[in-house]
């Protein structure tokens, strides 16, 4: 004789009354089985329906781990590009302050002096410039 062994749930499925099955197994003193008790076939179903879940949230990771390499190469070169712009902005304001000194020195000069310092300074450059012999 072959026993079947049966949940709470399933034996009230087949009893067509779900509330009885509890009061019957022990009234007819059934022997009950302890719920962390399962068969080796239902262990192994459980095994692999969690294995063919590893490998879903396996394929999910490596996915997502190409997009956040591919954005983790992106934002390095935003940053670069960022660094760029940054360096050519201060040596362009170095650049307006350095031209701006020189304006302001040649306005506080008066115009006159201006002519002549810059006749002086085209002599004296002219005076300086080495031969091509």
């Amino acid at each position: 004789m072959a026993t079947e062994t049966l949940s709470y749930s399933q034996l009230g499925d087949r009893l067509s009354w779900p509330e009885a099955a509890r009061t019957l197994v022990r009234r007819l003193r059934l022997p009950r089985q302890k719920v962390n008790e399962r068969s080796d076939a239902s262990l192994k179903a459980r095994i692999e329906e969690l294995e063919a879940q590893l490998a879903k949230a396996e394929a999910s990771a490596a996915s997502h781990r190409a997009d956040f390499e591919r954005e983790r190469e992106r934002c390095e070169r935003l940053t670069l590009e960022l660094i760029r712009a940054a360096v050519e902005t201060m040596n362009a304001k170095e650049a307006a302050a350095r031209l701006e000194g020189e304006l302001a020195a040649r306005r506080s000069r008066p115009w006159w002096k201006w002519l002549a310092g810059g006749a002086n300074w085209l002599r004296r450059r002219e005076c300086h410039v080495p031969s091509a012999a």
